[in-house]
């Protein structure tokens, strides 16, 4: 149950956010572009509109997929891989080393998330968080703040920490199952979804 309210927020955020940063961008360039033009009210007002924060957050929002992306990735087998080597290994060794890669990445992710997460910590978090229960705030270093949005750099570098955690998990998910059942999530790159039959090219000739 946990681990599907998991996969639907990823899911949700990861959706969110790449909508949303589309949305402005798109709104952005057609107010640059009609600002252009001089038409009577219009282009008064659409200069009198500040944009200038569009190009920050959409940086953000896609660090943020990026980061959650690629946890989700991760679960759903769709990051490409080089297997050369490891499918011309003999059913244990090969096992093995694929126990051995996602245990891996898993240490390699905790080791990101651990470290980052001690750069959010002191880059202003840690003020944060005893500003809002009330403690005492006395040499704590409030931390700097993004140039347009003026938002605090933590916030945003927040991503590292919880979407390397997020992969972590994800990998050690991914190496219990195969290590109880032998499969490992598979996506086909070739499929589009909607289309359950590929195409011949004889069927597309006849």
């Amino acid at each position: 149950m946990l681990n599907k309210v998991l996969n639907h927020l990823e899911e949700a955020l990861i959706t969110f956010l790449m909508g949303a940063a589309t949305l402005i961008i798109f709104v952005a360039v057609v107010h640059r572009y009609l600002s252009g033009y001089s038409i009577p009210y219009l282009q008064d007002y659409l200069l009198s509109l500040n944009f200038g924060w569009a190009q920050e957050l959409c940086i953000i929002m896609f660090v943020w997929v990026c980061k959650f992306g690629a946890a989700y990735g991760v679960r759903t087998g769709i990051h490409v891989g080089v297997d050369v080597v490891l499918n011309k290994l003999k059913t244990p060794y090969k096992g093995m080393m694929v126990i051995f890669g996602l245990l891996a990445g898993a240490l390699f992710t905790i080791v990101i998330a651990v470290l980052g997460g001690r750069f959010v910590w002191d880059n202003g978090a840690h003020y944060a968080i005893y500003h809002f229960l009330g403690l005492n705030l006395d040499g704590l270093y409030e931390g700097p703040i993004t140039p347009d949005l003026e938002w605090p750099t933590w916030a945003v570098y927040s991503a590292i920490p919880l979407g390397s955690a997020l992969m972590c998990f994800r990998f050690l998910q991914v190496a219990w199952v195969f290590h109880r059942t032998g499969e490992l999530p598979h996506h086909d790159h070739g499929q589009v979804d909607g289309l359950e039959d590929e195409t011949t090219l004889e069927e597309i000739h006849s």
